[in-house]
Parts: C-alpha cells; structure tokens; sequence
C-alpha cells in the first residue's frame, strides 16, 4: 500500500473528525457525521497497522480516535454495575474459553515438573550440576521451608504476588511467538521438579507438598491460565479459520486482556494464602484443604457462571473500550 496516498485521500476526513471533537456543541448533522468519520476513520486505521504500519500515522490516528471517542461516548464513569458485570459475566466466560488450554497446559506442565524430579534423584550427575551436597542438604533441611517465614506475611504476600504476576505476564505479553510461553512454562516446571527432587532425595518430601499445596494448587493454575491463554493467541495466528488473520488475533487479543486483568485478582488470591495460609501453625492436612477450597472455588466459577456467560456470547471487551473495527467478508 501506498501510504502516503492514502494519506492524501483521506486526510480531509480525519482533520474534519478532529476538528469536529473539539467543538463544544454540534447539530444533528454534525453529530450525524462526526459519528461516521469516527467509524471510518477506525477502518483506516485498521488498515494501516495491518498493511503499512507507519508509526507516527499509527500514533496520529490512535490520538484522533482517542480523543473522539470521549467526545462520542461521553464521560463515563465506572460503575458498580460495570464491575458487577465485569466479574459475574466477562471475566468467567474469558476463563471458561481458555478452559481446555489450561487444562492441556497444566498436563503438560506436570508431566515435565514429574520427570524433572524423577531425573534429578535417580541422576547423580544432575543432582551435583544443580549444587554440592551440603548446599543441597541446607536447602532440603533449612532453606526451603525458611522462605515462607523469612519476611512479614504482608510483605511476603506482595513479593510473591509481584514475582507470579511477572511469569504470567510473560506468559500472555509473549503468547502471539508461541515458542516463549513454552520457554517459560518449561523452565518453572523444571524448576518445580528440582525442588521437589532436593527434597525427596533428603526424605522430606512430605515437608515439600505440605509447603507448595496449599498456594500452589491455585498459583499454578493461574500460570496454567495464563500460558493456556498466550498459547491460544499464538494459534488464532496460526490457524484463524475463516477469518482474517489480522481479525483473529485482534479477537483473541482483547480476550487475552480480560484473562491477563483477572489474573491480578486470582494470583493476588494465591499470594495471600502463601504468605497467610502456607507458613501457619496449622496441620497439613488443613492447609491443603484450605488451598484445595480455593482451587474448586475458582473452578465452580470458570465452569458454572463462565459456561452460562459464554453460552451468551459474553468475555469480551465492547467496542467502546476496545475499539471499533472494520467489516470484513466472509
């Protein structure tokens, strides 16, 4: 595409929608136009990031519609019924579509921690690459179980909350190459396996379950989420059906915001009963049940009100948040 063009065609309509969201008052008419320009000038911006992504057009353009669709839609605040709506009907049916990358994630991700540990105990060549024995040892008796109680709950929930956050924005920001979220995915479940294999090998395994249970069986789902998600773009780029290319991974991508927004509130869940729950006083068998509770919980919410939200056609950004985009055949 010729750009500039196609500058030259319609930059007349775009100083017109400029011009006309920074009026104070327009007549029928004017609104009347005001509203077309904005939608066709969200087609040619469309057009442009998919054909010849100019970025200071992009950057022109994006300000232009910014500013108009304030005008259009007014100030809006946010509600309680919007957040009501937020958390009863998108953000369930956003999980509900990811459900089964989750699960093959998770699978996945299992498979490779099991293998791990199974390879570092029966491997001493691998146990000796990771650390001497008597690093090994203070980390099975001392350092795995002091990392829950070395800092105060609030600021352990914070840190921790800060650190699984990073994974899965890692997981989602990197979804749309495919091979990154993998990465990711491979390393932390490597890791997961090594430490349960420092500790199995020095027979506290009983100490290891007791201590990632609880946290973990939703910490990790989250991360399931979230590379089930990225994983999920990468293939709406691969394989977009009967649609656009460019249409499908726009599509995936604004699901993939409402996943990555629930995400704070679910690992900010996993990081208060790590720093509250985890390190208690209380038995074993409690604290798993307590991280169990929270993982069906999560679960319910996914499959009962995610699966009635979906059916309805719910989990994703309106336009008016997400932007307008232009029609396509077929």
């Amino acid at each position: 595409m010729d750009t500039d063009a196609y500058v030259a065609m319609h930059d007349d309509e775009w100083r017109r929608l400029e011009s006309l969201a920074r009026r104070r008052t327009l007549s029928g008419a004017e609104a009347d136009e005001f509203t077309m320009l904005y939608q066709a000038t969200a087609g040619h911006l469309s057009v442009i990031r998919t054909q010849a992504p100019d970025p200071a057009l992009v950057s022109r353009l994006s300000m232009v519609l910014a500013e108009s669709r304030s005008r259009l839609a007014g100030a809006r605040e946010v509600s309680l019924r919007d957040v009501g709506e937020f958390f009863i009907r998108t953000l369930p049916a956003a999980f509900h579509r990811v459900r089964w990358w989750t699960v093959g994630v998770g699978i996945g991700f299992l498979t490779v921690a099991l293998l791990a540990g199974w390879w570092f105990v029966t491997s001493p060549a691998v146990q000796a690459s990771v650390g001497t024995p008597e690093q090994l040892r203070e980390y099975a008796e001392q350092a795995f179980e002091a990392y829950y109680t070395n800092s105060p709950a609030p600021d352990f929930a914070a840190q921790v909350w800060t650190n699984n956050a990073w994974i899965a924005f890692q997981c989602v920001g990197g979804g749309i190459t495919g091979v990154f979220p993998l990465w990711v995915l491979w390393s932390n479940a490597v890791a997961v396996g090594q430490a349960g294999g420092i500790m199995a090998v020095h027979g506290d395994l009983s100490v290891f379950f007791g201590l990632i249970l609880p946290h973990g069986l939703m910490e990790l789902t989250a991360i399931f989420v979230a590379g089930g998600a990225g994983l999920k773009l990468f293939w709406a780029w691969v394989s977009p059906g009967r649609r656009t290319r460019a249409r499908a991974v726009r599509e995936e991508g604004l699901r993939l915001v409402v996943v990555a927004i629930g995400l704070v509130f679910v690992l900010g869940v996993s990081g208060v009963v790590e720093a509250f729950v985890t390190p208690s006083p209380l038995p074993s068998g409690i604290r798993i049940g307590i991280g169990a509770a929270v993982l069906a919980a999560f679960w319910v919410y996914v499959l009962v009100l995610g699966g009635r939200a979906a059916a309805a056609g719910e989990g994703d950004l309106d336009e008016d948040r997400a932007g307008y985009q232009v029609a396509q055949a077929g």
